[in-house]
């Protein structure tokens, strides 16, 4: 009888870790980018992620993964730039609370906080200090 994980050969699983959003991530770092990860923190009402969903952020504004898309999530994109640009940290509050009748795509009904950090690799010089 065949254990757990049986069914998958070890080729795909080296293949999905190469697909991996943390794979892309280290391909970044290892070329000395400076990236941000967005990831919902909280959530009230209905919005289109859940609470861990990443998204991450270029410096020239490349999105990997999502956090729902939409307005919110250009806002997200705009706020994560600035994180990269100076390395401070923030939370970023998602309203998708728009009036019904405003036809807006950005209607879900809820509000999403959305911690954004910078992720960089530090140089051997750095680590010295």
């Amino acid at each position: 009888m065949a254990g757990p994980g049986a069914c998958h050969e070890d080729r795909d699983i080296k293949g999905a870790k190469k697909d991996s959003i943390y794979h892309q991530i280290k391909e970044f770092l290892d070329k000395g980018e400076t990236l941000a990860v967005a990831t919902i923190v909280s959530t009230k009402g209905s919005t289109p992620r859940e609470v861990g969903a990443k998204m991450i952020v270029t410096a020239w504004g490349e999105i990997l993964g999502t956090i729902g898309g939409g307005c919110g999530e250009a806002d997200v994109k705009r706020e994560a730039i600035e994180v990269i640009q100076t390395r401070r940290p923030r939370t970023v509050r998602v309203d998708l609370l728009d009036d019904i009748s405003s036809d807006s795509p950005a209607v879900c009904g809820g509000i999403m906080n959305v911690f954004i950090e910078a992720w960089w690799k530090q140089r051997e010089t750095e680590d010295r200090g």
